[in-house]
């Protein structure tokens, strides 16, 4: 257990009120995250796609550099690149899916076609580097590189927008548009800061209960990384989307989750990376690498035509992580 655990009761108890604490915590810095960004984008009028694949994604990735970071130099080569790998999964499925039983995602913004080719070829870069066997320095600076131009290709954009932005913005008759006019901006910033700071901590505790409730089950590092930290770390994602999805700005969901696992990939696997050697699980390697690309592909009907993704596919979308959980679960540690 973490230092944060240190101050919580030990024991089951202890566990199942970080999880709960979690949760809580979760909803509440999303909520402020959302509020912040989409105002935020609304008064610089930067679009909210920028927004979600900077602030909102780097933001709500935070907990899974920290256990990325914290496996890899406990040698949990397990859950550190099963944390990441089955973040991107869920984020594809889950957190894409949950949010269109709401109400339909907006996949028509400008950049999303773009910005979802950046994920296709950084998720098969990552699975090509992955093939050696494990994540060095060598690795963790290409994947680094990597981060580094599409930050730079990012920035462009923004900037060029704002440079061709018209005079004034778009009636907006929204509860955060009325902010973004009324407030000081100091306000959205505290709300965003809010968020950022309250995520990991939200989502430290609800992975480490988590954890240590499976822990006592005698579940294997592995399918702990795959599913529960990963699951976990995908909170602050899901949460976020939730939020937009239930405020009407959809638009914010795509960016994030873009971004978000483009950040996972790139940055957090390369920042580990150079701090000490990941090792890939022959079981992540065989299976795991293969799911996330085809994934990845499962959603290009939507990012590369506009198509919005409606209900019937979120429901496709959360069924398919379903079945790849139950599958997890039929091959056992053995599978591993």
């Amino acid at each position: 257990m973490n230092t944060l655990m240190a101050i919580w009761p030990a024991g089951p108890l202890g566990d199942w009120l970080a999880v709960i604490a979690g949760f809580v915590g979760l909803a509440l810095a999303g909520e402020f995250l959302v509020r912040g960004a989409a105002a935020l984008a609304l008064r610089a009028h930067v679009p909210a796609l920028i927004v979600g694949l900077t602030i909102v994604a780097f933001g709500t990735s935070a907990p899974e550099l920290t256990v990325v970071i914290a496996a890899a130099l406990d040698g949990s080569a397990g859950i550190a690149m099963g944390s990441v790998v089955g973040s991107n999964i869920a984020n594809l499925l889950l957190v894409l899916g949950l949010p269109a039983l709401i109400a339909p995602l907006a996949c028509n913004t400008p950049g999303t076609r773009i910005n979802y080719l950046m994920m296709l070829v950084a998720t098969v870069g990552f699975v090509a580097l992955a093939t050696r066997g494990s994540f060095g320095v060598l690795e963790g600076g290409v994947l680094l590189l990597g981060m580094a131009l599409i930050l730079g290709d990012q920035l462009r954009a923004a900037l060029a927008h704002r440079a061709g932005r018209p005079a004034a913005p778009a009636p907006e008759v929204d509860e955060v548009a009325t902010e973004a006019e009324t407030l000081p901006i100091w306000r959205f910033l505290l709300y965003i800061a809010l968020g950022i700071a309250g995520l990991p901590l939200a989502a430290a505790l609800l992975v480490d209960g988590a954890t240590g409730i499976a822990h006592d089950a005698g579940i294997s590092d592995e399918v702990i990384g795959l599913t529960l930290v990963a699951v976990g770390t995908s909170l602050p994602e899901l949460a976020t989307s939730l939020a937009a999805a239930a405020r009407g700005r959809g638009d914010l969901v795509m960016g994030n989750v873009i971004g978000s696992n483009i950040f996972n990939l790139l940055a957090i696997i390369g920042i580990a990376a150079l701090i000490t050697p990941i090792a890939v699980p022959p079981g992540i390697a065989l299976r795991d690498l293969w799911v996330m690309i085809g994934v990845t592909v499962l959603i290009a009907p939507f990012a590369m035509t506009g198509k919005p993704i409606g209900r019937l596919a979120g429901v496709a979308l959360v069924a398919i992580y379903g079945l790849y959980i139950l599958s997890l679960a039929i091959a056992g540690p053995e599978g591993m």
